[in-house]
């Protein structure tokens, strides 16, 4: 079990170099066999070890004086990893699958057949250090892998090097690192206090230090996910850079910033009626809320497709961290509807995106006004952007109608009328995203074909194809995968 694990980082990470130097004819089959040997890696390390757990650590820093030896690097695999593992290479591998016939000379937006041994090189480090955070054993491990994950998401907005993805690629940079120096500080005090970087060694602070360690975190996790008040980045970075990377960001990455403190809650955190925790979790669920209203408000004034689903995803991480806030106040229920989400939402919203991306390669436009028609001219778009709006909005039986249960029935174990106002607000924010979408959905999807969809003649290559059939049966098994893996997920009594 230790060298699938193992696999699981390097394989992806050792490609990433190979590909620096690959012959183009080779880049793709390398990226897309690459991509699934990690997934099915992955789904097999989920089976063996499912429900347990199995970990491994080794490594030691002499020079840091005091510290406790109990291994510095190694791997942790339980139900919360195995839920992280299953998306980042799932999705991974969906998109490298996608990006071999995205990025050519065919796409109707721009001419993206250059450059590829760069953009593989950082999609498959990426998915190497996104495997590496779910695999994390402790914070150190977990903050090495997040900072890798920043600087390839910078890349890969930047890869086609135009003005507007470089200023888009340099503000993700730089309010992402944000989140990373408030995780280093949480680092450094957690170390000082205890000699340790392990994820229990949360326990043994003071509770006045361990709430500001988790709210340093809590930060963090806001601005590499894009929330009030480093919102802005996501907009800009998911509507620049090309369709695969925005499916990939969106899906996946974003979900990285809400790991850490997931990791924690179930390891050390002590969840009930302690004021301050209570207090710490009811930030996260207030903030987690405004950045719903935020980016549900922004909806409206959207003409570019990419860019409302990004405040989408705004919205959605709201839903993850509303999760983990409540769980803080004592409701478990609600805090696996959070987990949940990230599967359920990641899925979801990767097939919108990647639909989005066909929409871009057919017609060489994301403007939502200059698109109509498009159920005649390309009838699989119909099918998966509808399938994704309703997943991504809670409609039943779908993807993220399971998860948003979860935190519904939650918020009655919360005391008071808070419990309910959560409730209201949350539903409220489902019914006008789904009015909205749906609007959206008609605009584009009915009625006579516009101008440049008029234009579309050829089908959509093979390999899309099958990505868009595959996301759209993810639509409705996600949920299956996902809901055993958090029913045994626990916190620490």
């Amino acid at each position: 079990m230790l060298i699938i694990l193992i696999l699981l980082i390097a394989l992806p990470i050792v490609a990433a170099i190979v590909a620096m130097w690959a012959r183009a004819r080779v880049l793709r089959p390398l990226a897309t066999i690459v991509a699934l040997a990690t997934l099915v890696l992955s789904i097999w390390a989920v089976v063996r070890v499912f429900p347990g757990s199995f970990s491994f650590v080794f490594g030691e820093m002499p020079w840091l004086k005091g510290l406790e030896r109990v291994g510095l690097f190694g791997v942790l695999m339980d139900p919360l990893t195995s839920l992280a593992l299953i998306l980042i290479t799932g999705v991974g591998f969906l998109v490298a699958l996608y990006s071999t016939a995205y990025l050519s000379d065919r796409n109707r937006e721009r001419d993206l057949s250059k450059g590829q041994r760069l953009y593989y090189f950082w999609l498959l480090l990426l998915i190497g250090a996104m495997a590496g955070v779910a695999l994390s054993p402790n914070l150190l491990q977990l903050f090495i892998f997040w900072e890798v994950t920043t600087l390839c998401s910078w890349a890969l907005i930047a890869y086609t090097q135009e003005d507007k993805t470089l200023r888009a690629g340099f503000k993700a940079l730089i309010m992402t690192h944000i989140g990373g120096l408030f995780f280093l500080v949480a680092l450094f005090l957690l170390f000082i206090e205890t000699q340790s970087f392990s994820f229990t060694a949360l326990a043994r602070l003071t509770p006045a230090l361990k709430n500001l360690v988790l709210l340093f975190l809590l930060i963090a996790a806001w601005a590499k996910g894009a929330q009030i008040p480093f919102h802005t980045w996501l907009p800009d970075a998911h509507a620049e850079a090309v369709s695969p990377v925005s499916a990939l960001l969106s899906g996946v990455m974003v979900k990285v910033s809400v790991y850490a403190l997931a990791r924690i809650i179930t390891t050390s955190y002590v969840v009930g009626p302690p004021l301050a925790v209570y207090l710490v979790g009811l930030v996260a669920a207030i903030m987690a809320l405004v950045s719903m209203f935020m980016a549900l408000t922004l909806y409206f004034a959207q003409d570019d497709l990419k860019r409302l689903l990004a405040y989408s995803t705004i919205a959605n991480v709201g839903y993850i961290l509303l999760g983990i806030g409540m769980g803080m106040m004592g409701s478990q229920l609600a805090f696996r509807g959070g987990m949940l989400h990230i599967i359920t939402h990641g899925f979801a919203k990767t097939t919108l995106f990647l639909t989005a991306g066909a929409v871009v390669y057919a017609t060489g436009t994301r403007s939502i006004s200059q698109l109509g028609g498009l159920a005649r001219k390309i009838p699989l778009v119909r099918l998966a952007f509808a399938t994704g709006i309703m997943a991504v909005t809670g409609i039943p039986p779908l993807a993220c109608f399971w998860s948003k249960f979860y935190l519904l029935a939650g918020a009655f174990d919360l005391s008071g009328n808070l419990g309910p106002i959560i409730l209201v607000l949350v539903l409220v924010e489902s019914l006008i995203s789904f009015a909205w979408m749906l609007r959206v959905a008609q605009k584009i999807l009915l009625g006579e074909p516009t101008p440049v969809v008029e234009a579309v003649h050829d089908p959509l290559p093979v390999q899309i194809t099958i990505v868009l059939w595959l996301l759209i049966v993810m639509c409705i098994a996600a949920p299956a995968i996902g809901v055993p893996l958090v029913e045994h997920i626990r916190y620490i009594p």
